[in-house]
């Protein structure tokens, strides 16, 4: 079994070069033991934070506590963290068993015990038997595996990987989820992913915390950011999404279109709101239903292959709608959204 690890906490931490604002006010509380992925686009500041985490970068303000120690001034080569980098950094003159062993060698653990350790690691990634190759013998999901042995090999206190998959291609990118997904729950190590790629962390994290213009935008399990989105920065970068204006009605309805709609209103939220459906949860209907409904039509169809995609105009508007039956562009058709389907966005 696992050891116990210690939670990992960002206070009040910002990040500035010169004028230029990387980071602002974060504050997590990471649990220790889960795979956390920092998702975001390019130039949110989840980089910056993974670095400031390792002690590669500084903090202008603000504290990250592992358990009770305070890291926040403890230099990289004391944070008994292990990292992985988008380029893997291997070193190509050396074989696979002493690129793992190379931080076991650096404070002076035996040979014996380095290979030993070494051939463990590499068995863990199943890569037992390849100690012996040259990194240039290797492909990409191989090199993958030995850059997350070394970062291993120490046990570290915390496993932190920079777009460790951006590199792959696509098949051997959602093998290698599976693969990471299966060392980490193995190892038990508390384990932060920087990843753009939304279905990356929604497959693979215990916890997502999603980033945009250098905060944290929100945090939770993979089905709550989707589902329970905090606004609509988050509604509309994770996943697809339909966005309809609306009017507070009430605890649980609203006015979208000339129509009520049931849904959940958070507590205080009054006026002119957004709702937001996923396009999966929106019902076609070829006839009126008997309830609400929007009327319009069909513009677009185009088949994904595990399902079809409708658009629909209404007004001016244009829906998007998953797994309904091939139409004919100009149908006539009628849109429902189920109660509790749509999610209240404070504008």
């Amino acid at each position: 079994m696992s050891q116990a690890r210690a939670d990992l906490t960002i206070s009040g931490v910002s990040k500035s070069y010169g004028a230029t604002v990387a980071l602002q006010d974060v504050d997590l509380t990471l649990p220790g033991g889960q795979l956390i992925c920092f998702l975001g686009p390019s130039g949110c500041g989840k980089t910056t934070l993974l670095r400031i985490i390792a002690g590669l970068e500084s903090v202008s303000s603000g504290r990250v506590m592992l358990g009770s120690t305070d890291l926040t001034d403890v230099p990289t080569h004391k944070r008994n963290v292990g990292m992985v980098f988008q380029s893997f950094a291997l070193f190509p003159h050396l074989s696979v068993a002493d690129n793992v062993a190379y931080g076991l060698r650096v404070r002076g653990v035996p040979r014996k015990q380095r290979r030993e350790r070494a051939d463990e690691l590499l068995k863990l990634v199943q890569m037992d038997g390849l100690g012996s190759r040259g990194v240039a013998q290797l492909s990409g999901g191989q090199r993958q595996r030995v850059a997350m042995a070394r970062a291993l090999a120490l046990d570290p206190d915390l496993f932190l990987l920079d777009e460790p998959l951006s590199a792959l291609d696509a098949k051997l990118r959602e093998a290698m989820q599976v693969e990471l997904r299966r060392l980490q729950r193995r190892v038990g190590i508390t384990t932060v992913i920087v990843t753009h790629d939304q279905e990356e962390a929604m497959t693979m994290a215990d916890l997502v915390v999603v980033m945009g213009n250098n905060r944290v935008q929100q945090v939770g399990t993979p089905m709550e950011v989707y589902r329970r989105p905090f606004n609509r920065f988050v509604a509309d970068f994770i996943g697809s999404n339909n966005f309809l204006p609306a009017e507070v009605l009430g605890a649980n309805a609203v006015s979208v279109l000339g129509q009520t709609v049931s849904a959940r209103v958070p507590a205080g939220t009054e006026g002119q709101v957004t709702l937001s459906v996923r396009p999966e949860d929106v019902r076609l209907h070829t006839e009126p239903p008997a309830g609400p409904a929007f009327e319009g039509r069909v513009t677009f169809v185009r088949d994904l292959g595990r399902t079809v995609e409708t658009f629909v105009r209404v007004h001016d508007i244009e829906l998007s709608v998953l797994g309904a039956p091939a139409l004919a562009e100009g149908a006539t058709v009628w849109l429902e959204v189920p109660p509790e389907a749509g999610v209240v966005l404070a504008q």
